[in-house]
């Protein structure tokens, strides 16, 4: 048996990334994947990769009626949900606070905030009625070890680790869980913005604070979240944890 068999799980930014290591890792374990993302081709290329078990959806998880009418299709497709992973995620570029426009703050905090808030509305009910369920969000170590450059960005993952430990409180009588994954930087999509720009010299720069002397890779993530969503991690809820190579110590 695998360890998520039966389990049905919502994965959002699953078409590169974090994302798309969670689906596979999570599909491999037994569990039917809903692969969602603003990138509806890139969700739908991952799912075919994965095969029957994974159904891609196109979401901007900034949107209510979005993340709603991703929920609904996976409950019609898959008759309710046990796993929701908040993966999607956005950053300004690194640089100086004061030069990030309002419009790059404000989708900032509507990918890495909001749409927590709109997927929790969404999902507690329907995990209650199945007696639980797992809420995961990836944070990040900027939430907890911050780098210059990165401040509202920073803020933002620091309201998410917040978040996952009030809530992991308030829904524990309903037996859901609600952990944070808080990874170092990663070779995904984002690493350039992260970096300012992306040559070797930053590149070791950014690792020569990694005592295990490498990023994380998107399978690093997932084997994380997996342990997360299993029933290995039955008494495990409001922690955030650390997936850095050392990054944090």
């Amino acid at each position: 048996m695998g360890r998520l068999d039966g389990k049905t799980a919502v994965i959002t930014g699953a078409a590169s990334g974090f994302g798309a290591g969670m689906a596979r890792r999570f599909a491999e374990e037994g569990a039917n994947v809903v692969v969602a993302d603003l990138n509806g081709l890139g969700a739908e290329e991952i799912a075919a990769s994965i095969g029957d078990s994974a159904l891609p959806v196109a979401a901007d998880v900034t949107r209510r009626d979005d993340i709603e009418s991703m929920i609904g299709t996976a409950v019609e497709r898959f008759g309710g949900i046990d796993i929701m992973v908040n993966n999607a995620g956005y950053t300004h570029k690194n640089g100086d606070l004061l030069e990030v426009d309002e419009e790059t703050f404000d989708l900032v905090f509507a990918v890495n905030v909001k749409a927590i808030y709109h997927a929790t509305l969404a999902v507690v009910p329907l995990m209650e009625e199945r007696g639980g369920g797992s809420i995961i969000t990836t944070a990040s170590t900027a939430a907890l070890r911050p780098r210059p450059g990165l401040t509202w960005y920073n803020a933002s993952k620091g309201w998410a680790v917040t978040a996952t430990k009030s809530m992991a409180v308030e829904l524990a009588p309903k037996n859901i869980r609600v952990n944070a994954l808080c990874p170092v930087a990663g070779e995904t999509g984002m690493l350039a913005r992260f970096m300012g720009e992306d040559t070797p010299e930053i590149r070791e720069k950014f690792k020569s604070v990694i005592p295990l002397g490498r990023f994380s890779t998107p399978l690093d993530i997932a084997n994380a979240a997996l342990w997360l969503a299993s029933d290995e991690a039955a008494f495990i809820t409001g922690v955030a944890l650390e997936v850095d190579g050392g990054r944090c110590v």
